[in-house]
């Protein structure tokens, strides 16, 4: 520990510079949220309230932790993933002082250990991308749930998923918002930040022409719809396998080819599993792949793709490529999976473009700074998931379009009044 710093452990300090470097670049991309910390660092709302997140490293999240700090906040914060940690941002966000427990390549035990370091400040307020963090709160430390914990925000939809089983249980501690349902958000970021930053991902680690090959992306929700766009408008075949009869139908109606996997499997020659499900891909669609087959996930945890079965299959694996592991199977077919089936958009790439995160972190600041001002007004929410205020959703994708410089239309008094007018006929 730095004297002038908080408590942390990231891969190497020295990296503080560079990763500072990329901080100011996505400042200068995320025009709300650096409006959002300069409306709030006078009046600091945050002041006294402590705050642990585990969401990914990113240069994004490095604005956010620093919006929350500007804010009067004292936060402590984990990566929520093993490989999305970005090396250069820790160290930049413990060069500007903040508790920050994360490093690239992590094994599961320093994962969760990384995570209860940041139980240590007793935190009022939690931030989870993929819930593990307040898992591990009802888990280990369910006294904090029922006494310094006043709320928290979810970011990602396993996470909401899984909140809203807790809910629905009787089992959750604490209200939870969950920012990943606002239209902000999944409309936007899990659709254009998905679908550009998994083609990234998936091209830093294969460096392959996309343009004729056939795409297989299993799961059609916004963050499948976002990645079949993206590999349509790079020139891909791209063919959808899902469960859901309607998103089936809307990838049909898209111009999407719709298929089973074990259809698909024969076929594909990249594979994209984006559905939040485990074992979309299992040991028969293994033994179907054609030779060359690449296998990679954009889900937020590491069991869409059975890695076991292709282990079990395999006869040889060696590391061709950074994040590229090449399985060679009976017969010399081999298949390359991408990021060890973690989520290869920031496991293999940067992650979301700072413009899309800059409205899902807006709400993000906007949903904590709600639970202090309802914990202020001692008006305390019930045990379950929330979703954000309309009116916060509307504002946010305002000030969005404000600093690009687009204006639309207002409705009328007239036209307002016809919108509720049911007596009005044809």
């Amino acid at each position: 520990m730095n004297e002038k710093k908080g408590v942390y452990k990231v891969k190497d300090l020295s990296l503080a510079k560079g990763g500072r470097l990329k901080v100011e670049w996505a400042e200068s991309r995320m025009p709300v949220l650096m409006a959002l910390r300069e409306k709030y660092r006078k009046t600091k709302p945050l002041k006294g309230y402590r705050i642990a997140g585990c969401l990914h490293v990113t240069k994004e999240t490095a604005v956010l932790v620093r919006t929350f700090v500007d804010a009067g906040a004292q936060v402590s914060w984990s990566g929520c993933n093993p490989l999305s940690t970005q090396d250069d941002i820790a160290a930049a966000i413990a060069d500007d002082g903040v508790s920050i427990f994360a490093w690239h390549g992590m094994n599961v035990k320093e994962f969760y250990w990384c995570i209860e370091e940041t139980l240590k400040i007793k935190p009022n307020l939690t931030l989870d991308d993929g819930a593990d963090l307040i898992f591990t709160v009802h888990n280990k430390y369910p006294e904090m749930a029922g006494t310094t914990i006043i709320g928290g925000t979810e970011e990602t939809t396993t996470g909401v998923q899984r909140l809203r089983a807790m809910a629905q249980d009787g089992a959750l501690k604490y209200p939870v918002i969950a920012v990943n349902d606002a239209e902000t958000k999944w409309d936007f970021d899990n659709v254009f930040g998905t679908g550009q930053s998994t083609l990234d991902g998936i091209l830093r680690a294969t460096s392959v022409l996309l343009a004729g090959k056939n795409v297989v992306v299993a799961g059609f929700g916004h963050c499948g719809r976002g990645v079949a766009l993206r590999a349509k408008g790079l020139g891909a075949n791209v063919i959808v396998t899902e469960v859901k009869p309607t998103a089936a139908l809307k990838a049909s109606l898209e111009g999407f080819q719709v298929m089973s996997m074990n259809d698909a499997a024969k076929i594909g020659d990249v594979f994209v599993t984006a559905t939040g499900v485990k074992d979309v891909i299992v040991d028969r669609h293994f033994k179907s792949m054609k030779d060359g087959a690449i296998v990679c996930n954009t889900g937020h945890y590491d069991c869409e793709v059975n890695i076991g079965d292709l282990k079990k299959r395999a006869k040889s694996v060696r590391t061709v490529r950074a994040n590229n592991e090449e399985y060679t199977l009976s017969g010399g077919r081999r298949i390359y999976l991408l990021a060890q089936g973690r989520l290869v958009n920031l496991a293999a790439a940067e992650g979301h473009p700072s413009e899309v995160m800059d409205m899902s972190f807006a709400n993000q600041f906007m949903s904590q700074l709600r639970l202090v001002e309802l914990h202020k007004k001692g008006q305390l929410l019930e045990n379950k998931v929330y979703d954000i205020p309309v009116e916060q959703d509307q504002e946010i994708a305002r000030l969005k379009l404000q600093t690009m410089g687009l204006s639309i239309d207002k409705l009328t008094s007239d036209q307002i009044t016809y919108m509720t007018d049911y007596s009005a006929g044809t």
